[in-house]
């Protein structure tokens, strides 16, 4: 059973409204984490990582966009056990995953060799937009919520949630994969 299953990781980061403040960094909060099973079609399991920022705070404008407040992040684990909890629970190193862009790709390479953290993924990683526009024809890629009503499915939960928004690109990757839309996960 495990051969079908792909991770599908959406996360939020801290942000502010413009350039962050002297001496912060945009900084992964929140790992949201839906599993799929490829072979029966369906979301089995759904996670939410909450992960204590080192370098900077959640702003006001972070805590409207996303709902997370800097009181609830603070009980958040460190990045580094959060990334070891995604590999030793979450088979993270072993299985594919995707993510909707290469915005969560791109932030944990970025804060893996700022922190000295292994990188908790393998390199099976599909860009679910990419293969979204592709599969559809579209010209410009949309953003997650335009293309949940492109497909006919409802935005659930609260978006900007990591665990919400990585449920909703569960559902957008299932109408790929039961279309025969849904590339191999291919290395690299």
């Amino acid at each position: 059973m495990e051969q079908g299953l792909l991770n599908v990781v959406d996360i939020e980061a801290t942000c502010w409204d413009g350039q962050p403040p002297p001496g912060q960094v945009s900084e992964i909060i929140e790992v949201g984490l839906t599993v799929v099973d490829l072979d029966s079609l369906e979301r089995v399991a759904r996670h939410r990582i909450l992960v204590r920022p080192r370098r900077s705070a959640v702003s006001a404008f972070c805590t409207e966009l996303t709902g997370l407040t800097r009181s609830e992040v603070d009980t958040g684990l460190p990045f580094p056990d959060a990334c070891r909890l995604l590999a030793a629970e979450h088979g993270a190193g072993e299985r594919p995953w995707a993510s909707w862009g290469d915005y969560d790709r791109k932030q944990f390479a970025r804060q893996c060799r700022a922190t000295g953290t292994a990188y908790p993924f393998g390199q099976r990683h599909t860009n679910a937009k990419a293969a979204f526009t592709d599969a559809r024809g579209l010209r410009k890629r949309p953003g997650m919520a335009q293309a949940l009503e492109l497909a006919g499915l409802p935005l659930e939960g609260r978006h900007h949630s990591g665990a919400d928004d990585a449920w909703n690109v569960a559902a957008l990757v299932l109408t790929l994969a039961r279309s025969g839309n849904w590339p191999s996960p291919q290395a690299g």
